[in-house]
Parts: structure tokens; C-alpha cells; sequence
């Protein structure tokens, strides 16, 4: 099995990405199975992420079914990872949708603090403004990158299919953007129904084969 460093040697020379595709398909084949154990996580921006490495650099496989229920963030859509973000769009069409930030008192800046499955929400005492920019489209084979610290929102449509790796940023923080009025609070990250997360697994293993 193909792990961080491959991927992402593969991912960034721009050459490797049908060998990643055939490394995806054949480890949601083993989730569904269940000859390879994973816990999907119902994510609440509305997918199910599949946890296949964790560490400095982990590896998530993410999914989007019309199956699951639609995003239901406490805060807003708009976020940013204390980590730098490589994916390949593998099934599907995403596109990302970039925020700049400027002093105001439309939203509240919260810090999420994540243990043990559970989201903890902090807000700053910062508030903004966000201006939306296109971050780009992208269709089956697209690569992209996410720099830690950029506030953004992800849009897609149907079916989608995701390889993410993560390299953890010393020092980042983890941030949303909610109502100015919201409070500190908490948020279960719960598990996805173990049968509903093979039933997917199975569907995005079906959806990667079809698409070869």
C-alpha cells in the first residue's frame, strides 16, 4: 500500500496520478470488504472522510454521496486548515472558493481545537469581512493545493471521490468563520453507519473503475 511520501511524490511530479487512482480504488475495495478496517467520519461539511494514514503526514480518503445528509456546520462553510492540503480529484467535480479577510463585524473568527473525535469551537475576539475569488474547477485527474491559513469553501455537486494528504504546519491553528453572536461550543465529529460507509466505499470503488 502506497503511503504519504509516494503519494505525494507522485501527486507533485504530475506524472503518478493514474497510479494513485489504481492505489484508491483497490483500498475502497478493501474497505469494502472489510478486509481493510476504517472508520469513516461523518464530517460536518457533508462527506464522509476514511482515515487511511495519520501522523505529520496523513492520508484521508473523502467521499460525497447524495446518500448523506447535507452539510450542517455550527459556524459557516469558511475555513482553514493549520495544515497544507495536496488532493486529487479522483470521481466527481469540486470546486474550491477562496475568502479574503478584512476587519468588520460580519463574521467571528473561531479557533477549532480537535480531540478525540470532538471539535471545539473558541471564538476570537476578531471580526471580518470576506470577499469571495474562484480557487478553480476541477474534473476527474485535477491536482490541487490548499497552503494552511487560506480561508476557503468547497463546492460540489453529486458524487465525488477525494485523495487528501496533510502535512501538518508547526505553529498553524485550525479556524472558521460563524456569527459574530455564537458562543463557545462544542461539536461531535460522530462516526459514519459502519454499513453505510462500505456501501460507499463500494459505490466510489465502482464509480473509480468505471472512470479507467
Amino acid at each position: 500500500m502506497m503511503r504519504y511520501r509516494e503519494l505525494h511524490r507522485r501527486l507533485t511530479e504530475g506524472s503518478g496520478t493514474g497510479e494513485v487512482a489504481g492505489w484508491a480504488a483497490r483500498t475502497l475495495e478493501l474497505v469494502a470488504s472489510g478486509s481493510l478496517p476504517a472508520e469513516g467520519v461523518l464530517h460536518p461539511l457533508g462527506f464522509v472522510c476514511l482515515p487511511v494514514e495519520r501522523g505529520d503526514g496523513g492520508v484521508c480518503l473523502h467521499l460525497w454521496s447524495p446518500e448523506l445528509p447535507p452539510p450542517s456546520p455550527t459556524t459557516s462553510a469558511w475555513h482553514c486548515h493549520s495544515w497544507d492540503l495536496l488532493s486529487l480529484l479522483l470521481h466527481g467535480r469540486l470546486s474550491n472558493v477562496l475568502g479574503r479577510l478584512d476587519d468588520g463585524a460580519d463574521l467571528r473568527v473561531f479557533e477549532v481545537l480537535s480531540r478525540d473525535g470532538t471539535d471545539e469551537l473558541r471564538p476570537t475576539d476578531r471580526t471580518v469581512r470576506v470577499s469571495a475569488a474562484d480557487g478553480g474547477t476541477y474534473t476527474r485527474g485535477g491536482v490541487y493545493t490548499l497552503p494552511a491559513g487560506v480561508f476557503h469553501r468547497t463546492v460540489v455537486a453529486g458524487e465525488a471521490v477525494t485523495v487528501v494528504l496533510g502535512a501538518q504546519r508547526p505553529g498553524g491553528h485550525d479556524l472558521s468563520l460563524g456569527p459574530p453572536g455564537l458562543g463557545r461550543h462544542r461539536v461531535r465529529r460522530g462516526r459514519d453507519d459502519p454499513a453505510r460507509t462500505v456501501r460507499l466505499a463500494r459505490r466510489a470503488a465502482e464509480l473509480l473503475q468505471e472512470d479507467r
